[in-house]
């Protein structure tokens, strides 16, 4: 298998959301996007507490792509237009097609910000093609347990298939677009490859540990956390310097234009106005706050 260079390595910078800090490793001035990927942005730990929950997304709407959450400690409470509710727990993924327009909001649930603990995720904008922004919203929310689980050879690297294909192995969430979508468990010394589809876009994002890349370059926390791929080989190689957890992601790119503004992505201008007065209109549906 050839392997695929790196494009490039680079640090996961904070930015300030309102009252929430986080990592945001892309966009920046050197990453616009990675098609067909908008957005990452990886939240927390944040401490929750009766007396502080810096983390509550009331409701809010999406337009033209899919924003998906990866959690990784604590317990979130989904709730949107179409009438889902479901409390999402650490390892769980949500996987939201807001498509023509949903409103959702997000936040610890009750019970867990009255018992106290630590809130992290992942929150992913993965594009929707031009004939698809239009479509149907929906919402799929996938258990931790109920995901596949790719084990290495060395049985120290365990991958779990979210979403696309590995081997014989698939993921549980159905998609729009030809993505992959793995979250990787690597204990020390642990190796493994990740084979994928050579004319995706895909990359590397480290949440914590240390991995060595490629028998090359060296991604490590709060040094180099997000790894960009080019687009000439089969797959990637990892190799575990300490107890680390990785998030893969490829992507067939759309090669679309992008517009977008505050919470809607669409191809033009005149989209996002039509995105902007269609939920000033209520045409995306009614959320009351929780």
């Amino acid at each position: 298998m050839k392997l695929n260079t790196i494009k490039r390595a680079g640090k996961s910078h904070f930015v300030n959301m309102g009252p929430i800090r986080l990592r945001q490793p892309f966009p920046t001035q050197a990453i616009e996007m990675i098609d067909p990927f908008i957005l990452l942005h990886h939240y927390g730990p944040y401490h929750i507490s009766p007396e502080s929950n810096p983390f509550d997304l009331g409701p809010h709407p999406h337009r033209g792509f899919e924003p998906i959450t990866f959690l990784v400690q604590g317990e979130q409470l989904h709730r949107d237009s179409l009438g889902n509710e479901s409390i999402v727990k650490a390892g769980d993924v949500q996987w939201t097609t807001a498509g023509r327009g949903i409103i959702h909001s997000e936040g610890p649930s009750k019970s867990f910000v009255e018992r106290g603990g630590n809130i992290e995720g992942i929150q992913l904008w993965l594009n929707l093609p031009a004939e698809k922004k239009m479509m149907q919203p929906n919402y799929q929310h996938a258990k931790h347990d109920d995901f596949n689980v790719v084990t290495s050879e060395d049985n120290k690297v365990e991958t779990r298939i979210i979403a696309g294909t590995l081997g014989n192995s698939y993921g549980k969430i159905l998609t729009q677009t030809a993505v992959n979508a793995f979250m990787i468990d690597a204990k020390v010394g642990g190796e493994v490859t990740i084979p994928y589809n050579s004319s995706h876009q895909s990359m590397l994002y480290l949440l914590n540990g240390k991995v060595i890349v490629n028998a090359v370059e060296a991604l490590e926390f709060d040094k180099n956390q997000l790894m960009e791929f080019m687009q000439d080989g089969d797959g990637i190689k990892i190799k575990a310097e300490a107890d680390s957890k990785l998030l893969f992601l490829s992507g067939e790119p759309l090669n679309e234009t992008v517009a977008t503004y505050g919470p809607y992505v669409m191809n033009n201008q005149t989209e996002l106005l039509e995105a902007m007065r269609d939920y000033q209109m209520g045409k995306m549906g009614f959320l009351p706050p929780n």
